[in-house]
């Protein structure tokens, strides 16, 4: 899973503006994804505005860095990760409303954001043929990857709390089984000569949970297994990181063959 060149994807030599997918594309996009869930949990829960609030907020913020992004002629980094950002922190909020407020509880909620996954993924390759990252080079194409990516955060942070949660691995425990998960994948990649694409997508998919987990371990109490950190001050130290990281990554995009 670091080499964002597809081997099945749509011919062409047309630039995109999404990141070739190295081994530090995967560190910032754990770093964003935990970053996502204590940003989320500081605003609907620190800040005591709810899930609800807390969603509409981070909805207007990913409609915003995703439109700028689409705009660009060009691919920005920080332009990039700051939408991916908004999409983990929108669905931090929205996975917590779906799961929590709706009282469909995890099982139902997962199940519902499965399908509108696999019906966003669906209708992405229906219209352009393909769902290859590296294929993502157009305004219309971008919104399909950009939705995609907003259900992907949103699935992620309710497997994440069901496996902590109603599992019973606690956070630990969760880490632990994403983390095999990414491994396995990791092999995978490394050993067969499975879809570039699926790997991609299921490994982006399961380093959502993983950093929901490894927040809520960061910012939950004591005596729920958490290290009770602050959550503002989990968040910065996690949005530095994220930014130092991008700052040294390189600045290719994926591209396509």
């Amino acid at each position: 899973m670091v080499d964002a060149r597809q081997r099945d994807g749509s011919p062409g030599g047309t630039p995109g503006k999404v990141p070739e997918v190295t081994a530090i594309f995967w560190l910032i996009k754990i770093a964003a994804t935990t970053l996502g869930e204590t940003a989320g949990d500081a605003v609907s829960m620190s800040m005591d505005l709810g899930y609800l609030v807390g969603t509409a907020i981070f909805s207007g913020l990913f409609l915003v860095a995703v439109a700028a992004q689409i705009a660009a002629r060009h691919f920005r980094p920080l332009l990039y990760w700051s939408a991916i950002v908004a999409t983990t922190t929108v669905g931090t909020t929205l996975a917590d409303y779906v799961t929590r407020s709706l009282g469909i509880g995890y099982p139902g909620g997962t199940l519902l954001l499965v399908a509108l996954l696999a019906t966003s993924f669906l209708v992405w390759y229906r219209a352009m043929g393909s769902v290859a990252v590296a294929t993502v080079t157009s305004p219309r194409t971008e919104m399909f990857y950009w939705i995609t990516i907003m259900f992907s955060q949103t699935l992620g942070t309710a497997l994440g709390d069901w496996s902590a949660d109603t599992a019973g691995l606690g956070y630990g425990g969760g880490a632990l089984l994403f983390g095999a998960a990414l491994a396995i994948l990791a092999l995978a990649y490394l050993l067969t000569d499975a879809s570039r694409t699926v790997l991609f997508w299921a490994a982006f998919i399961l380093t959502r949970p993983l950093g929901a987990v490894l927040g809520d371990y960061l910012d939950k109490p004591v005596a729920a297994g958490g290290l009770a950190l602050d959550r503002y001050t989990a968040s910065a130290a996690l949005l530095a990181l994220m930014i130092a990281l991008v700052l040294i990554a390189p600045r290719r995009v994926a591209a396509r063959r």
